[in-house]
């Protein structure tokens, strides 16, 4: 088995998703040519970035007032 970096290695989780949003991730999955995995875990990816962008300006924003 190959070590990689603790950043590189990826967990996996069981997940249970609903029949209609399945359907609705695999067909937006499609149209930007990623698995339905990988496309959950590029949304994921984006919200986690919004999020600390958001929590940053937020943070930035209570310490000007």
């Amino acid at each position: 088995m190959e070590n990689k970096p603790k950043e590189k290695q990826k967990k996996q989780i069981p997940l249970r998703l609903s029949a209609s949003l399945y359907n609705d991730l695999a067909q937006w999955a499609e149209d930007d040519f990623r698995s339905v995995n990988g496309q959950i875990e590029y949304l994921l990816t984006e919200c986690v970035k919004h999020r600390k962008k958001t929590r940053k300006n937020s943070t930035e924003e209570s310490e000007s007032e």
